[in-house]
Formats: structure tokens, sequence, C-alpha cells
């Protein structure tokens, strides 16, 4: 009689420990996973203005304070766009570049590499 409770006991405990697992990776397999976005949202119409000889403020008027002011390279701008879906893999990345001189574009870099392993 005694080994047929003991035996009773162990597979409730391994029914409950069972049941435990189960839930337990329910509720971490569901997990809500935010948006990630970071910088300066800039649509192809606003990028597309930036014309060669605009001024700093021109461009600051079409695209916002650019995300990044390097105080070494104070006539560089970046603006940088990174947005990450919850779960998903899917990356939205984008940066660009405008050079200044003289407080006039000189350059526009477009679609820059963004490097996100470091």
């Amino acid at each position: 009689m005694t080994m047929r409770l003991v035996i009773k006991v162990n597979l409730k405990k391994i029914f409950l420990l069972g049941l435990i697992s189960l839930h337990t990776m329910l509720i971490f397999g569901c997990i809500y996973t935010m948006d990630i976005q970071q910088g300066n949202l800039l649509d192809e119409e606003s990028i597309g203005q930036v014309e060669l000889n605009m001024t700093s403020s021109q461009v600051k008027f079409l695209l916002g304070t650019p995300i990044i002011q390097d105080s070494f390279h104070q006539n560089r701008w970046d603006y940088v766009y990174y947005l990450k879906l919850g779960n998903s893999n899917n990356l939205d990345k984008r940066w660009l570049a405008i050079h200044f001189s003289d407080d006039k574009v000189i350059k526009i870099e477009k679609d820059l590499i963004i490097n996100t392993s470091l």
C-alpha cells in the first residue's frame, strides 16, 4: 500500500511540475516587446528638398535639429534613424550626413551604412 501511495504522490508531483513548466513557457513565450525607435524620422520628401548651397538654418527648418552634432566636426550634421518592431528581427536604419562650408551645404550623403553590431 505504501508503495502505491508513494507512486501516486510522485505522479502528482511530476504532473504539477509539468503543468507549471507549461504555464511558464506560455507566459514567457507571449511577452510583449516594445518597438524601439530612435533618432530623426525623416521622410523622403523633406530629404529631397535639401539642396547644395542651402544655409544651415534652412536645413534645420526642413529636417529639424540633427541627433548628432560632433564637436570635432562642426561642419557636419548627422541625421540617424533606427526602428526595431517588437519581436521582429526587421530593422529600419537610415543615416543622412550633411556637410557645410561657410554655413552652406556642400555635400549630402544619403543611406550611409549603420553598424548595429557595436
